[in-house]
C-alpha cells in the first residue's frame, strides 16, 4: 500500500514544508517591482535583511541553495582552481558536479568527524601552483557547511570555524559557507548568525527548508562580491523579474520561524530517544544536534524505508544501513509518538 505524502507522516527532509495561511497572504500583498532591473523592493528588503543578520555588506537572492553555491564558486575562482570540500558536502555529493562542469574547479576533499572538518585536516589538504612547478592546480577556496547534512545535522564549534579562518587566510585562500541550515546551528549553538559566519567571504542560506518558505536562497558577501555574483546568476539563468513575490515569503520565514527551530531540534532529541531501545536500530544521541535523525538499521535501510512507507512514516534511506528523519513545522509532539509508535511495531527485516 502507497502512502501518498499529504497523508503521512513525512520525515523526508525539510524541504517539504509548505507555505502557512500568513505566509501565503504575505505574498499576495507583496509589493514587486523588476529585480533583473535592480528595483523590486521587497527583493531589496529580504536581501538588506540577510546580509543584515550575517554581518555582511550585501546579499543577491538567488532560487535555490544549489545556485547559491555554484555562483559562489564562479565567483571565487578561475577555471583550473581547486576547491577544498569535506567529502560528504552537499555541494560535492548533490549539486550535479556543477564545481567542475560550470566553475572548471577540481576539488581536494577531506574526511571530516561526521560531517566537521579540523584546521588541520584542511591545511593538509589545500595544494597551490606556486612553487610545484605548475604540476598542483591552485587551491583557492575553502567550502564548509553549517549544518552539515550528510554528517547528520552536526554544527560546527565556533573555535572550530576561527581556526579554519586563520588557516584560510595563512594560504591566502577564500572561505565560502553552505549554510542551507545556518540558523539551524544558530539555534542549536545560541549563537548569532554574525558569529558562526565571522571570517568567511560568502554565505548562502536557505530560505526553503526549516524556515518554510516555498523557494529561494540568498548569497551574501562584500560589495564587489555580489556586484561580480549578479552577473554570474544572470548567465546561469537565476534573474528573475517579479520576485518580490518569493521574496516576502522569505521575509515572513525569517520574521516568523526562526525562533521556533529550537521545536525541531527538541522533537528530534524525541524521536531518537523514542528509537534507541527498538530492536534492530541504532542511534547515537550526542550526535542528534539539530534537526535530524540519523539511524544505523540492522537489515536494508531500503526494506526499512519501505516498510515504514506502508505504516504512514515517510524518511528517507540515505544508504544500504542509514535511515535519515529530518524533523520541520510541520510535526508535532503528536506526530513523533505516532512515528516512535510506528517504527517500534516493525521487525528487522
Amino acid at each position: 500500500m502507497e502512502i501518498k505524502p499529504s497523508h503521512a507522516i513525512d520525515l523526508r527532509s525539510d524541504t517539504v514544508t509548505q507555505p502557512c495561511e500568513g505566509m501565503r497572504e504575505a505574498m499576495a500583498r507583496a509589493e514587486v517591482g523588476d529585480d533583473v532591473n535592480g528595483d523590486d523592493p521587497t527583493v531589496i528588503r529580504l536581501q538588506e535583511k540577510v546580509s543584515g543578520l550575517l554581518g555582511m555588506e550585501a546579499g543577491l537572492f538567488v532560487p535555490s541553495g544549489t545556485m547559491a553555491n555554484a555562483v559562489a564558486i564562479r565567483t571565487h575562482t578561475q577555471p583550473g582552481d581547486e576547491i577544498v570540500a569535506e567529502e560528504q558536502s552537499h555541494l560535492y555529493v548533490y549539486e550535479g558536479g556543477g564545481y567542475a562542469a560550470l566553475s572548471g574547479c577540481s576539488i581536494a576533499l577531506a574526511r571530516g568527524h561526521k560531517g566537521i572538518l579540523s584546521a588541520q585536516v584542511v591545511e593538509k589538504k589545500i595544494r597551490k601552483a606556486e612553487g610545484s612547478r605548475s604540476h598542483y592546480p591552485n587551491a583557492s577556496l575553502i567550502c564548509l557547511e553549517n549544518t552539515s547534512n550528510r554528517g547528520g545535522g552536526t554544527c560546527y564549534p565556533v573555535e572550530v570555524l576561527d581556526e579554519i579562518a586563520r588557516v584560510a587566510q595563512k594560504k591566502e585562500c577564500q572561505m565560502h559557507l553552505d549554510g542551507a541550515r545556518l540558523f539551524n546551528a544558530v539555534a542549536a549553538s545560541g549563537l548569532s548568525a554574525q558569529r558562526l559566519t565571522q571570517g568567511f567571504d560568502s554565505v548562502s542560506v536557505c530560505l526553503s527548508k526549516g524556515l518554510g518558505a516555498p523557494v529561494g536562497s540568498v548569497l551574501v558577501g562584500t560589495r564587489a562580491f555580489i556586484h561580480r555574483a549578479h552577473r554570474w546568476r544572470k548567465m546561469l539563468g537565476g534573474g528573475m523579474r517579479q520576485a518580490g513575490i518569493l521574496a516576502e515569503a522569505g521575509l515572513y520565514a525569517i520574521e516568523n520561524n526562526m525562533k521556533r527551530l529550537e521545536e525541531d531540534h527538541r522533537r528530534a532529541k524525541l524521536l531518537a530517544e523514542g528509537i534507541k531501545d527498538i530492536q534492530g536500530l541504532f542511534v547515537e544521541l550526542e550526535t542528534v544536534e539539530s534537526n535530524m535523525v540519523y539511524v544505523k538499521t540492522e537489515g536494508s535501510a531500503h526494506t526499512w524505508q519501505q516498510m515504514l512507507s506502508e505504516q504512514g512514516l515517510l524518511c528517507f534511506a540515505l544508504n544500504e544501513n542509514t535511515l535519515r528523519f529530518v524533523l520541520h513545522l510541520h510535526i508535532d509532539d503528536v506526530q513523533v509518538a505516532d512515528a516512535v509508535q510506528m517504527i517500534s511495531g516493525l521487525s528487522i527485516p
